[in-house]
């Protein structure tokens, strides 16, 4: 009867170390104040600090700027690059998959670096092309606009690839005996792809849509890189403003706080994302 639980302690205790003792220490955190290496109780204080703070309010706008733009930009491109993978006539299939996805296996941190570089004001490979074509080439990572730009031309190159690989996955489903009916029918490519396309593909790219709307709201490493949350909290997101709070600050109990406003608002997100689609 023992030797079950034998096989699972290890799993089990590495769960409890890095995983359950560190939600429930951050639960209890969030309503303490640390200081002096003693907590101390001070109930919804924290999440008071948290809303009285406009520079938290000026991170969560820009998250969703990001998310609003990027995530449905991103879900097109993943849609029309799968669809395109997917054609019968399509020859080398597998090197256009293997292209199409290889940034996904390219460290955050490294193409964060190298995009920082792509877009440096002054000797950046983006101005220096510009301006061979007679163009000045902007302050990239030091006008509001253009920094989360840059920073929305970053994601999704990286992770266009990996979602056109989800969708892919929902359009090789799809019987082509469907198209064939429909094309027999009189049926347009269009009206192909909407009708057939779309609905059949529905499960898949509502998950990578949620995939996506979660990973955006918690973006960290492309801002930090490339554009250090500037210029004035212009790209400061949720997730780098707790950084800076419970790291730079040492207000752990408002970062522990503030780290499951984020988890509420995915969580809402999600049901209205499953809620708009109807799907249990």
């Amino acid at each position: 009867m023992l030797i079950p639980f034998v096989f699972l302690a290890p799993y089990l205790l590495v769960y409890l170390t890095f995983t359950l003792y560190p939600t429930a220490y951050s639960v209890v955190l969030s309503f303490m104040k640390f200081k002096g290496g003693n907590l101390t109780f001070i109930g919804l204080k924290n999440f008071q600090f948290l809303f009285s703070d406009p520079v938290f309010y000026k991170a969560i706008v820009n998250t969703f700027i990001i998310l609003l733009i990027q995530v449905p930009i991103q879900t097109i491109l993943a849609v029309v690059l799968a669809d395109f993978l997917n054609k019968k006539t399509l020859h080398c299939k597998g090197i256009f998959r293997m292209v199409i996805f290889m940034p996904v296996l390219i460290d955050t941190v490294s193409y964060s670096i190298v995009f920082r570089l792509f877009f440096n004001t002054e000797n950046g490979m983006i101005n220096n092309l510009l301006e061979s074509l007679g163009m000045i080439g902007p302050d990239w990572l030091n006008v509001g606009v253009l920094s989360k730009a840059v920073i929305i031309i970053a994601m999704t190159w990286r992770w266009t690839g990996y979602n056109t690989v989800i969708i892919l996955g929902g359009l090789q489903n799809i019987p082509s005996e469907l198209y064939e009916a429909a094309a027999i029918d009189g049926a347009g490519k269009w009206q192909q792809f909407w009708s057939i396309t779309i609905p059949g593909i529905k499960p898949v790219l509502l998950f990578s849509i949620i995939l996506s709307v979660t990973g955006t709201l918690q973006l960290f490493t492309e801002p930090y890189l490339l554009t250090y949350g500037g210029p004035i909290n212009e790209t400061l997101t949720i997730v780098q403003y707790l950084y800076k709070v419970g790291f730079k600050t040492f207000n752990f109990g408002a970062a522990s706080a503030g780290s499951y406003v984020l988890a509420i608002m995915i969580g809402i997100l999600t049901f209205l994302q499953l809620k708009v689609t109807k799907e249990d």
